[in-house]
């Protein structure tokens, strides 16, 4: 018997979309049609939480704010948040299965996962119009969790726990510390956290070293090495309990913890 039943995965820099480009171009060009220029730094800041918690933090970039305040005459209020939104959802839904490939190692992490008896549930910051356009590429990949949640589906999203207790009663699976929660981001550690779970961090596919494996491949172990770090650090701040490099990393650590 394992130790653990079940291990919900984030999508965007976890198992899908390496280095989680699909949602920064999108970002800049919905504030782009406000008149307001944001960076892929600051698309990125924010990144794993609700898309439009997301957007309210970027409106309270001290850069953005100033830049919507001198073009309209007031600081961003929550209905601006709701203008650029309606904007963000369908280009972001129309790019999305672009950027829907699996990290390498995640479709045999999947094979194993079952083997071993495991449930894998999901959670997500994207919409359910967005994961809409995801599932079904990353089906013909060979992936298909047993649950999905998304941002919109429940009345809070991350870094609260609801969405971890969701997946608990889709799985049937409990008490927490039975259930790994896999994420990239400080809001997606922060669910886990929030759910009792212990949590497992990824440094080098996520969000807060945004690059794709050839880019990673272009640089020195060195160079690498301070990337880890960089983003090892978030995620441990964010309440990570392990930080691997991918989820290509999970079966060893899982064995490791189990042999404890």
């Amino acid at each position: 018997m394992t130790t653990f039943k079940a291990v919900v995965f984030d999508w965007a820099g976890t198992m899908i979309d390496f280095g989680s480009f699909a949602p920064m171009g999108v970002f800049v060009k919905a504030f782009e049609r406000f008149g307001i220029t944001a960076t892929i730094a600051q698309a990125r800041a924010p990144m794993g939480a609700p898309k439009w918690n997301h957007i309210r933090a970027m409106m309270d970039d001290p850069d953005i704010a100033a830049q919507w305040t001198a073009r309209y005459g007031a600081a961003p209020t929550d209905a601006d948040v709701d203008k650029v939104y309606e904007i963000f959802v369908p280009m972001n839904e129309e790019v999305v299965a672009d950027f829907a490939e699996l990290v390498p190692g995640a479709a045999e992490l999947v094979t194993w996962l079952r083997a071993r008896g495991m449930k894998i549930g999901s959670t997500t910051g994207y919409t359910r119009s967005i994961m809409e356009r995801v599932l079904p590429v990353a089906a013909a990949q060979g992936y298909e969790p047993d649950n999905l949640i998304c941002a919109d589906d429940l009345s809070e999203g991350r870094p609260g726990p609801l969405g971890m207790y969701q997946c608990f009663v889709d799985l049937g699976v409990y008490p927490p510390a039975a259930v790994l929660k896999v994420d990239d981001t400080a809001p997606g550690i922060a669910e886990g956290v929030a759910a009792g779970c212990p949590t497992v961090g990824v440094a080098l596919s996520g969000n807060t070293v945004g690059k794709t494996p050839a880019e990673l491949a272009a640089l020195s172990a060195e160079e690498i090495d301070v990337l880890r770090q960089k983003a090892t650090a978030e995620l441990k701040a964010a309440g990570a309990d392990f930080v691997i490099d991918t989820v290509a990393d999970l079966p060893a650590l899982i064995e490791k913890l189990e042999a404890r």
